[in-house]
């Protein structure tokens, strides 16, 4: 058995990033344990001296306990961008100014709006964020063409993107341009991947629940701290996680990519490419 614990978890266990951030952290040299540079997987002993991004590192007396650790519902408004680099411009850091070090549990793209969690608990994001775990996120989302009944059906039963197929999901219309989607995953802009490969844009995208927690009454931009009880029944849903993340999303059955039929091989010829008209309406401008 080997000794002491990995140096990621040690870094995530202190409060000062995710696991994965941590590991992110070794990957560019931003760590030193003992003065060394450390590899990905180098294990942490008591007596080491770690200092990550320049802070010292320093382990708590009980790793394993919530209580002085911060978990928070966020509304992020549109424009807002789901990273811990205070130089970012319009960083969710910066833009939530709580007092104490937090970081996002996932990710929301800037364009997107809703509920984000935001903890200190390095540990519970990765367990969170593990594939395997099947967790329920809600999104509203609005079209900028009317709905049929076969896109909500082919959306629902899996779409090809990014060189694999969605999960099926729960899909029901909610108007002539909105739709109420749920997900147990979070492929790169998926919603908005999944909509574009039927020839739809998404004109508004809003999460409106991760798990048991839902955005409620929150207005953009405002925050609320988890109740005990919110908290209690996420550390119920993964407490068989063991907050390793890696190679979980490979673990998951997946229906094989389907070949695109010719009629939904025109749609995609029809759909308008992103930024298209935009560089169109910026070259007429340049002849003017």
């Amino acid at each position: 058995m080997e000794d002491g614990i990995r140096l990621n978890k040690f870094i995530s266990d202190s409060g000062f990033c995710s696991r994965r951030e941590a590991d992110k952290l070794i990957a560019d040299g931003m760590v030193l344990i003992n003065n060394q540079s450390p590899k990905l997987g180098t294990r942490y002993t008591p007596g080491d001296v770690v200092f990550a991004d320049g802070k010292r590192i320093k382990g708590r007396a009980n790793a394993n306990s919530q209580a002085d650790r911060e978990y928070i519902a966020y509304n992020k408004p549109v424009n807002i961008t789901c990273t811990t680099e205070i130089d970012v411009v319009g960083n969710i850091i910066s833009a939530i100014g709580y007092k104490k070090r937090i970081f996002p549990i996932g990710r929301l793209d800037k364009m997107s709006e809703g509920l984000i969690l935001l903890t200190s608990d390095g540990d519970i994001v990765n367990k969170i964020l593990r594939a395997e775990n099947i967790h329920d996120k809600e999104y509203l989302v609005t079209v900028n063409k009317p709905l049929n009944s076969q896109f909500i059906e082919k959306m629902a039963n899996g779409v090809p993107i990014l060189g694999t197929t969605t999960l099926p999901c729960k899909i029901n219309m909610q108007g002539q341009f909105m739709f109420k989607i749920i997900l147990t995953e979070g492929l790169n802009r998926q919603i908005r991947r999944m909509c574009e490969y039927f020839g739809y844009e998404v004109t508004k995208l809003k999460r409106v629940r991760i798990m048991n927690v839902v955005i409620g009454n929150l207005k953009p931009g405002e925050w609320r701290k988890l109740t005990a009880a919110q908290l209690a029944d996420i550390n119920k849903a993964i407490e068989h996680s063991s907050g390793d993340a890696g190679t979980e999303r490979n673990k998951i059955s997946r229906p094989k990519p389907k070949k695109p039929t010719q009629q939904e091989r025109a749609i995609k010829l029809k759909a308008p490419r992103e930024g298209r008209a935009t560089k169109k309406k910026n070259k007429l401008k340049r002849r003017k």
